[in-house]
């Protein structure tokens, strides 16, 4: 299964009256996307603003963030299960537009107001403390700000939300057909016929088994009770695994995050080279018993060895403990034979000193840590506000106190920063040892 993907590089966007791209600049015909998103009786009122690297700005109410793409040769289109039929997709040709996001934020509070499937929105500073800590401050972002009907039920309000940046980001990325591309990429696994390593990726995945709308989701159904799932990674590039966008955390990825993947990218740029990739393993974690995290150990354990991996990447979404699955399942693949490196975030306070990760097993003796999400932060005054809120809640818990989104906001760790956690080393980090 070959993918080319054809990139077409922005770094400005106006809004006008018709859709152009050339010259890394992209106009929009934003009364079309308005009137596109509006189609959708659950959504009550749109609207379109950008926002460059560098502007004093604060974003509100942000719920996911994706990079704009289409297929323009292969079956299937991209966000398949979302935006249409599950037609298999990771071969022909795609465009993307880089360099760019649709920020996508919404009005809404949840009928889930604590726990793991609460609802939740993050901010983003485009300037200042908060830009260095954040991989989309860097980039050039259309906010689209939704709002939502009355009463809806947590599925009803994050499908209208999901469908609503899926269009948007497929419309925009539409304006390239028929154009030339920057570059083209090629990715296609497969082995080089010399005994390189094969190494599969083994990608945890956070749910909840109580709600329909819970985690992350492949061609548009989520990932709640299901066992280990082999996933071409050209799946992902075509946007065939999404997440809740009613929950926006600094250790949680965007569906921006998934298109980007870089440990699938770097993988892809070692195959035949150092490594034969494999290919992807989609672990649900965080069941609620032990006999559960067991099994999913064992599952994916032996899904590996099906493969012939002789290692793997292990890394992870969420937090709590989800973690013990994900523990557990190192040590089931090295107890098969299979080598594992553990890639992920600390969740460590007092400066990293102390104990960075929630559950341990002898054999996870190989392990790259991609920063702290519980560093905190001071975030300055912003000039503008852009987004649904004028004043945001610093606490995740009914009745916490609110505060005007515009002032300073002081942070103990970084979960309200969308992006805030380098969860699989996107971001450039280095460590000095004393």
């Amino acid at each position: 299964m070959r993918l080319e993907m054809a990139e077409f590089p922005v770094a400005e966007i106006t809004l006008g009256r018709e859709f152009r791209y050339g010259s890394e600049t992209l106009e929009i015909d934003a009364g079309e996307l308005k009137s596109l998103v509006l189609q959708d009786r659950h959504i009550k009122d749109a609207s379109l603003e950008v926002v460059a690297p560098g502007a004093k700005v604060r974003i509100t109410g942000i719920r996911d963030i994706v990079e704009p793409r289409v297929k323009v040769e292969g079956k299937g289109q991209v966000f398949p299960g979302v935006l249409g039929p599950v037609v298999p997709v990771g071969e022909g040709r795609t465009h993307r537009l880089s360099g760019m996001a649709v920020v996508t934020a919404a009005e809404y509070e949840g009928t889930i107001r604590s726990g793991s499937a609460a609802q939740r929105s993050a901010i983003l500073d485009m300037w200042g403390p908060g830009a260095e800590a954040s991989r989309f401050s860097a980039l050039v972002n259309l906010v689209l700000t939704l709002r939502l009907a009355e009463r809806l039920a947590e599925l009803e309000a994050h499908t209208a939300i999901q469908r609503a940046e899926c269009e948007v980001a497929k419309r925009l990325a539409e304006v390239t057909i028929g154009l030339k591309p920057r570059r083209v990429e090629s990715y296609e696994l497969g082995e080089d016929g010399s005994k390189l390593p094969r190494v599969v990726l083994i990608q945890g995945c956070h749910s909840d088994s109580h709600h329909a709308h819970s985690g992350i989701s492949y061609y548009g159904l989520s990932i709640r009770d299901s066992l280990a799932t082999f996933v071409h990674p050209n799946e992902m590039l075509d946007g065939a695994i999404g997440i809740n966008t009613t929950k926006a955390v600094c250790h949680h990825p965007t569906t921006w995050d998934w298109q980007n993947h870089p440990l699938v990218l770097g993988l892809y740029r070692e195959n035949r080279h150092r490594v034969n990739f494999a290919g992807v393993i989609l672990e649900r974690i965080r069941f609620e018993t032990h006999h559960g995290k067991e099994v999913i150990a064992h599952n994916t354990a032996q899904m590996g060895t099906a493969l012939r991996a002789d290692g793997a990447l292990v890394t992870w979404v969420g937090g709590g403990n989800a973690f013990v699955d994900v523990m557990l399942t190192i040590q089931a693949c090295e107890q098969r034979g299979i080598k594992t490196v553990l890639v992920g975030y600390e969740s460590g306070v007092k400066g990293g000193v102390d104990a960075p990760l929630l559950y341990y097993v002898p054999e996870a003796d190989a392990v790259v840590s991609t920063g702290n999400r519980n560093s905190p932060i001071e975030l300055p005054e912003a000039e503008r506000v852009v987004g649904p809120y004028e004043e945001i809640q610093i606490l995740n818990y009914p009745g916490a106190p609110v505060i005007p989104a515009r002032g300073r906001v002081k942070l103990d760790a970084l979960d309200m920063i969308v992006g805030g956690a380098d969860i699989w080393g996107m971001q450039s980090w280095t460590c000095r040892a004393y």
